[in-house]
């Protein structure tokens, strides 16, 4: 359940730092507003998933999704520049985040049987 509360918190981490862009300097109080409410939940779930998750692998894997999604939503459908280096980074990026949770599992595992 915490990995599944990480990934949640990590898509409303895209969701406020996406809204911090849509909402002008925090001048549209409608996309300001959704915008907070995103940032406590993206802190609401991060923080239930550290109850089980190490810090270290839970930070890089949350800030990781949001940093990437939040890329390429920018480049999809804000008109950020892109590019082949900046895709192979982002898919860089990812691989990482993958290679994280794979090397997380056993040790995750090993602690909820011990708690």
């Amino acid at each position: 359940m915490a990995w599944i509360y990480l990934f949640f918190g990590a898509f409303f981490e895209i969701g406020w730092a996406v809204g911090l862009k849509l909402s002008k300097g925090f001048t549209d109080p409608l996309i300001s507003t959704i915008t907070v409410i995103c940032i406590v939940i993206s802190f609401t779930f991060f923080t239930k998933a550290l109850k089980v998750i190490d810090i270290g692998t839970g930070y890089a894997i949350f800030t990781g999704i949001g940093a990437a999604g939040t890329a390429l939503i920018g480049m999809i459908f804000l008109g950020d520049g892109g590019g082949a280096g900046k895709v192979f980074f982002i898919m860089l990026l990812i691989t990482g985040i993958i290679g994280l949770k794979m090397s997380e599992t056993n040790n995750t595992e090993q602690i909820q049987e011990e708690g």
